[in-house]
């Protein structure tokens, strides 16, 4: 195995953890925190005539103030799906249609729900960890193969530890992200 190849073993890794931070930030905005997101509708699949369309597509989402989220379809036939559509989704809110518009209130968070989403955002930090111990435990594997087919030891085990380093650092990445989300949703 020559440097070039141990490179890009590194970089595929390194790759992949950013993947995995990338999944973490997007699984987070989705935590509704008592604020209007439009991110909380990302990925809401809408039937447009017969086939499962994401909303952005058919609608365009804004929010009109931090409480409310406001739904205007190019058609206005669509109203009627998209008020389904959110009600399938299992939000958690109530969609109003007054005939041009859908809006969606979002409700204060109660204490022991902001407890509920500190406990999910925690929980998605820790998968988004096991995510990184598999890209580690995969690298590592690869670099012990590397060493019995030749590879110089100290070379395998600098790669090794420069490996554990990169978890830790995305690790602590991790770990700020779940604190920032934490006091966020704390924030009243």
């Amino acid at each position: 195995m020559n440097d070039q190849e141990i490179q890009t073993i590194i970089d595929k890794a390194k790759e992949m953890m950013e993947h995995s931070l990338e999944h973490l930030h997007k699984e987070l905005v989705k935590l509704r925190t008592g604020k209007a997101s439009t991110a909380m509708l990302d990925g809401l699949l809408v039937d447009y005539y017969g086939s499962p369309t994401l909303l952005t597509q058919i609608a365009n989402v804004s929010t009109s103030d931090s409480r409310t989220l406001s739904i205007q379809p190019w058609e206005k036939k669509m109203l009627a799906p998209i008020e389904k559509a959110i009600f399938e989704a299992n939000m958690g809110v109530t969609p109003q249609n007054d005939g041009e518009t859908v809006r969606i209130m979002i409700p204060p968070v109660t204490e022991e729900r902001r407890k509920d989403l500190v406990k999910q955002a925690k929980h998605l930090g820790e998968e988004s960890k096991v995510g990184l111990r598999n890209v580690r435990r995969d690298v590592m594997e690869v670099f012990k193969k590397a060493i019995k087919e030749g590879l110089a030891e100290d070379i395998g085990k600098r790669k090794e530890d420069e490996t554990q380093k990169m978890v830790n650092q995305y690790v602590e990445k991790i770990d700020h992200i779940i604190q920032s989300k934490e006091k966020e949703i704390f924030t009243v």
